[in-house]
C-alpha cells in the first residue's frame, strides 16, 4: 500500500493546475519570480523569459487550458477506481510522462546553454573537451556561436518557467505512474475476490 494514493496525488496535480492557470491569468509575474524558478533556471543556464512579467493574450490562452485540464482531470477522480484508475489514468498517467519528460529534455538540450552545441572550429583539446561539461552559464548565446536558434518557434520553449514546469511535471506524472502500478494490482485482486466469491455463490 503506498503512503500517498494516487487520487491524493492526482487531486494535488488537478488543483496545481487550476492555481496555475489563476495566476498565468491574473498574476503571471509571481510564478516567474518563484524560488524554485529561480534555482532551477540558473542551474541550468537557461534565460529568463520578460513575457512572463505581465499579462498578455497568450498567458490568458495558457491560463485558460490549465484551468480546463485541472477542472477536467478533476472529474474523472469520481469515477470508479476499475475504469478511471486502472483504464483512464492507466494510459494517461505514462503518456503525460513521457511527453513532460521530452519537453523537459527540449528545453534544456536544444537550449543555447545546452552542452550538445560546441564551438565552431575549436580544437579538440583537453581544455576546451573539458570546458564543454562546465556549468552552463558558459554556453549562453553569446560565448556559443554554434547554437542556431529554432526557426519554427521553439526557442518560446527554451526558458526557466517552462523547464521549471516541465520538470514538475515529470516528477509529480513519475509518482503517480509508479504509485498507480501498485494500487493497479490491489485493485486487480479485489476484483478477482469479487468475482471467486460471487462464482462460489
Amino acid at each position: 500500500m503506498a503512503l500517498i494514493s494516487t487520487k491524493t496525488i492526482l487531486t494535488s496535480l488537478c488543483f496545481f493546475h487550476i492555481t496555475l492557470g489563476f495566476f498565468f491569468l491574473t498574476n503571471p509575474g509571481s510564478i516567474a519570480d518563484q524560488p524554485i524558478v529561480y534555482l532551477l533556471g540558473e542551474s541550468m543556464g537557461l534565460p529568463d523569459s520578460r513575457s512572463f512579467e505581465t499579462p498578455s493574450p497568450a498567458l490568458g490562452l495558457l491560463a485558460i487550458v490549465l484551468a480546463i485540464f485541472g477542472i477536467t482531470d478533476l472529474v474523472t477522480l469520481s469515477l470508479p477506481d476499475e475504469i478511471g484508475l486502472i483504464h483512464y489514468w492507466g494510459m494517461q498517467a505514462p503518456l503525460r510522462l513521457t511527453l513532460s519528460f521530452s519537453f523537459t529534455l527540449y528545453s534544456f538540450f536544444f537550449s543555447a546553454s545546452s552542452p550538445l552545441f560546441y564551438r565552431p572550429g575549436a580544437k579538440l583539446s583537453s581544455s576546451s573537451s573539458s570546458s564543454r561539461f562546465q556549468h552552463p552559464s558558459a554556453h549562453h548565446a553569446a560565448n556559443n556561436p554554434g547554437y542556431t536558434p529554432s526557426s519554427w518557434g521553439g526557442d518560446a520553449l527554451k526558458n526557466r518557467v517552462f523547464f521549471t514546469f516541465m520538470f514538475v511535471e515529470t516528477m509529480s506524472w513519475f509518482w503517480v505512474f509508479v504509485t498507480l502500478q501498485e494500487e493497479k494490482r490491489e485493485i486487480l485482486t479485489r476484483r478477482a475476490r469479487r468475482r471467486s466469491g460471487s462464482n462460489s455463490h
